[in-house]
């Protein structure tokens, strides 16, 4: 039996009155993610349990089969295992991010997307300037990583940069409800403060500014965490597993847990992602492996930087070039099962995260169907309400599916 979950992440969304009420995964044109709901079974997850923020890497992490609130320590840490930052007891691992302060505005939570290429100067420039506050670690992009060696730190009250975008740094700094964490704080924010005298200067965020884009002339420390204790995924789930993704965050959880990372070369974490690498990657994956996580994080920046086309040309292609592939191939190499979900919801209007439930779809050949018209919003829940179903919590998901893709075996 082979399993394939495949995360369009935040992909679903809030009715906007520019596409007269309804939300881009309605508007979309998504007939393998129809075909799923109408054949298949639908309903509602709670990725992110009460009280916790609606990250990215809480929601994955429920969706992987993995309690959060028993199992999460902070993104940075998460981040910290892709990328090769080994952490020791007493480390903390921030999320860095390489923003825009543009006159004390947080402009830019991305720095107009800044190439790996052009970060990589820039964080050998800060290890070179900062060494005694701790070690910076190169991510992708604008996603970076800083550990510092003091568990006080994990205790600090931090925001994500995309939540603040357009509003004054010096409101969303790190904060602390003590003496002791007040000036540690302190310490840090001087940090992201002194980083800006320092990357201003630099000749390449001069010609980055004389081309249009806007400057990766800050960091950002937000996310941070000490390092996790999490059980491997084989002796969890008794199955193989990998994840395809171009975001250091799912390849984190995935090392964490002992999963394949598996790297597809045009994997970017961004609109320009190769799509449909990441559907050959995966069939070419289930030769060895029984189940396999496809994460695609172009329906989230879209959400973020507020591009409904960008949101729903997003949600088309993996539609198109992941869904259509795996179901075209996936009965030629065994019993299957294919789920589709979002992680969270990244609405448009607000350009942020939220906790709602989400709606999922599962489907394996010989399987009862529940009769879903299509896989949207309102579908999933008008369908969810009718069955009186209760909301499944999110880590609750994985043993769902892999008991459900069983009746394959049976029919």
């Amino acid at each position: 039996m082979k399993y394939v979950v495949v995360i369009g992440d935040g992909m679903v969304d809030k009715p906007l009155k520019e596409l007269d009420g309804e939300t881009p995964l309605q508007r979309a044109k998504t007939p393998n993610m129809d075909f799923i709901a109408k054949n298949g079974s639908c309903g509602m997850l709670k990725t992110v349990p009460q009280g916790m923020e609606p990250g990215s890497d809480v929601a994955n992490l429920s969706i992987m089969g993995y309690d959060p609130k028993k199992y999460y320590t902070g993104r940075g840490p998460l981040e910290a295992a892709s990328i090769g930052a080994g952490l020791e007891k007493n480390d903390v691992a921030f999320r860095c991010n390489l923003i825009t302060n543009e006159n004390g505005i947080l402009a830019d939570f991305n720095a107009s997307h800044i190439t790996t290429t052009e970060a990589s100067q820039l964080i050998e420039t800060l290890n070179q300037s900062f060494s005694r506050y701790g070690k910076f670690y190169l991510g992708t992009s604008y996603r970076h990583l800083f550990v510092y060696n003091d568990r006080n730190a994990s205790l600090l009250k931090s925001t994500p940069p995309h939540d603040v975008v357009g509003e004054p740094i010096q409101e969303h700094l790190l904060k602390g409800n003590n003496d002791t964490l007040k000036h540690l704080a302190d310490d840090l924010n001087q940090l992201m403060y002194k980083s800006s005298d320092i990357l201003e200067k630099q000749s390449l965020n001069e010609k980055r500014v004389e081309s249009g884009k806007n400057p990766a002339n800050m960091i950002w420390l937000w996310g941070q965490g000490p390092k996790p204790q999490l059980p491997p995924f084989k002796e969890e789930y008794n199955l193989k597993g990998a994840t395809i993704t171009g975001v250091d965050l799912i390849k984190g959880i995935g090392t964490y847990l002992g999963l394949t990372n598996i790297h597809v070369p045009g994997a970017t974490g961004y609109y320009d992602t190769d799509y449909c690498g990441k559907a050959e990657y995966a069939l070419k994956a289930l030769e060895d492996h029984d189940l396999v996580f496809i994460h695609v994080e172009a329906p989230d920046e879209a959400g973020h930087a507020g591009d409904i086309q960008e949101k729903i040309k997003a949600i088309e292609r993996i539609d198109r070039r992941i869904l259509r592939k795996l179901r075209e191939k996936l009965p030629a190499i065994d019993d299957y099962a294919l789920a589709v979900l979002p992680d969270h919801p990244t609405p448009i209007d607000i350009r942020t995260h939220t906790s709602d439930p989400i709606p999922y779809a599962v489907y394996t050949p010989g399987c009862e169907a529940d009769k879903t018209e299509a896989y949207s919003e309102v579908s999933v829940l008008n369908s969810f309400k009718n069955n009186s179903n209760e909301i499944m919590e999110g880590y609750k998901f994985l043993k769902f599916f892999i008991e459900y893709g069983k009746c394959a075996k049976k029919s």
